[in-house]
């Protein structure tokens, strides 16, 4: 996907009006400048931003569409992705959780920055977050699905929707997982790299659990 192509696909998949239009431009002036002081996305990606990282994240919120009414939790949100794209994008409230304090305050920068009154940062791991009931839960490029399962059920339940960009290795990782964790999976095409997938998930649970209950 070239980078028109990638402008092309947000108009008509989100009818884009101005407003957000300015702040996802304001977003990735953000995310660049950015670059020269932290390593927030791999140098090579810079040419392709729109594609890699800006429709990379916006392509998971028609995967969660029928998810019911909640907060969207992106862990390990790092420079914002999806967790940002999500905020500008959507009314929903996003909840980024990201460990590192570099990473927490360029976070907190860019939602006063760009206005984003329903996004918020959670400082610290993801196994410390309290518990909740998060209506979709994300991750892209966080932890092999068996850990990310591990230390993110807490905010789940039956009815949370998992999006989860896996690259090339899905099926892989979709394969370990099913020994130690059940529930309705599909892997769905990237729109912006054919070659790459993304595991949707719900009514995710522990079989080791389930077995001692």
């Amino acid at each position: 996907m070239t980078e028109d192509e990638a402008r092309e696909w947000l108009a008509q998949r989100f009818d884009v009006p101005r407003g957000t239009w300015d702040r996802l431009e304001r977003y990735v002036a953000i995310l660049l400048t950015e670059m020269e002081q932290q390593n927030l996305i791999a140098e090579s990606t810079r040419p392709h931003i729109w594609a890699r990282h800006i429709v990379d994240s916006a392509q998971l919120i028609p995967l969660a569409e029928d998810a019911g009414e909640g907060q969207w939790i992106d862990l390990g949100s790092g420079a914002g992705l999806p967790g940002i794209v999500v905020a500008i994008l959507t009314d929903r409230p996003v909840q980024m959780v990201e460990s590192r304090r570099k990473r927490i305050d360029f976070l907190n920068g860019v939602i006063s920055e760009l206005g984003l009154a329903g996004a918020s940062v959670f400082g610290g791991r993801v196994e410390t977050v309290p518990s909740t009931r998060a209506a979709i839960i994300s991750a892209r490029a966080y932890a092999p699905l068996p850990k990310l399962f591990e230390s993110a059920v807490h905010l789940s339940d039956e009815k949370t929707i998992w999006v989860l960009p896996k690259g090339r290795n899905a099926q892989n990782e979709l394969e370990a997982a099913s020994r130690s964790w059940q529930g309705a999976f599909h892997v769905e095409r990237s729109v912006t790299d054919a070659d790459s997938a993304i595991i949707v998930a719900q009514a995710v649970r522990s079989v080791r659990r389930k077995a001692r209950g």
